[in-house]
């Protein structure tokens, strides 16, 4: 490594190391992309609306406060347009 940065400035074996991580979890992530979107496939030949399920896995990772707040502002919203 120390031939590496003294004849180009860069370290790179580490460099390489740090490339070839990124490249395996990017293959990781594209499989488990893979995977979920397969789980919705079989969710939607289920009969189950995905787009409602999508909405519900977003509210689900919200905090409880945060998630009160933005449907007390929802329903101000919605009743200042007659929606109610």
């Amino acid at each position: 490594m120390t031939k590496d940065i003294a004849d180009t400035g860069v370290a790179g074996a580490e460099l390489t190391q740090f490339v070839e991580r990124v490249e395996r979890l990017e293959e990781e992530k594209k499989a488990l992309s893979d995977d979920i979107r397969d789980v919705f496939a079989e969710m939607k030949g289920r009969g189950f609306d995905v787009k409602v399920v999508r909405q519900i896995i977003k509210i689900r990772k919200q905090d409880h406060a945060e998630r009160m707040e933005q449907e007390a502002i929802l329903e101000l919203y919605m009743s200042a347009l007659n929606m109610k």
